[in-house]
């Protein structure tokens, strides 16, 4: 399916497409730069140069296998005639052309490969087209920063190199039941609190005990770990608010961890990260 982005271009909201992977601009957006009342006008104007259609035939010929080129020669022979007229649909239909894409409807217009447009941009306005190339690619850089994002994300997650291989590890991963030492001693920080409700210990308990590991308790933590305790910080929240004392927090963060944690280890739909 078509993913559509808008860029503004000098006041003008201008639509733009992927389509198979390829980045395509509406010539109809940009025509209302020149004729905001009648844009297809200004395309049709466009398409029936000679020297356009020598540049549609000559990009399609490069990246389309299955273009008519019989039907394009016709064109190019009565291209120049005061009665020849070209139009998007017609060209679209008679060449099987691909550089070009018509879509119907109110949202729809004419939309060209990013090459053919920045050509026909040229045509409207040479400084209308340098600020398009300059709009889109500011989108193009965007989109590769949401990429690079993602797939940063991607890396973290594979960095907790998560396995579930046995039921003996899936138990390991369910807090156990604070014992009443616990509850009833007095927790310098919150995170230390969600710390023993989640892992049963606290962090400098954690380092004393791990002398040769990097980092810290929650670096080591299980994505399921990770997604639990990051629902006991809002639900603290919630019940410092409704003023609970440390103890009856803790009391209850630890129920709540135990009933997650053992809702995540046991779905079915559980993948495994590689």
């Amino acid at each position: 399916m078509a993913k559509k982005e808008i860029i503004i271009v000098k006041g003008f909201s201008i639509a733009t497409l992927k389509i198979n992977n390829e980045d395509y601009i509406s010539l109809t957006d940009i025509a209302r730069q020149k004729n905001a009342e009648e844009p297809k006008d200004v395309v049709k104007n466009w398409m029936r140069n000679r020297t356009t259609l020598e540049f549609l035939g000559l990009w399609e010929q490069l990246n389309n296998p299955d273009f008519k080129g019989v039907e394009f020669d016709s064109f190019l022979f009565e291209a120049g005639s005061n009665s020849f007229t070209m139009s998007p649909t017609k060209w679209i239909e008679s060449t099987n052309a691909k550089g070009i894409v018509s879509k119907p409807g109110n949202n729809g217009g004419t939309f060209a490969q990013k090459d053919i447009a920045f050509e026909f941009a040229s045509w409207v306005s040479s400084g209308f087209k340098l600020y398009l190339i300059k709009e889109f690619q500011r989108l193009k850089e965007d989109e590769n920063n949401r990429l690079k994002l993602e797939w940063n994300l991607q890396r973290t997650l594979a960095k907790v190199n998560y396995h579930i291989h046995t039921d003996a590890i899936k138990e390991k991963l369910i807090p156990q039941t604070i014992t009443g030492k616990q509850a009833s001693h007095t927790y310098a920080t919150e995170a230390d609190l969600l710390n023993v409700a989640l892992f049963g210990i606290t962090a400098a308990a954690w380092r004393d005990a791990n002398p040769k590991l990097e980092g810290n308790i929650r670096d080591h933590a299980s994505i399921e770990q990770l997604v639990v305790l990051s629902n006991l910080e809002s639900i603290n929240a919630v019940l410092i608010h409704q003023g609970l004392m440390q103890k009856e927090r803790l009391i209850q963060l630890n129920q709540i961890a135990i009933t997650q944690m053992k809702s995540l280890v046991n779905a079915k739909g559980l993948k495994k990260l590689k």
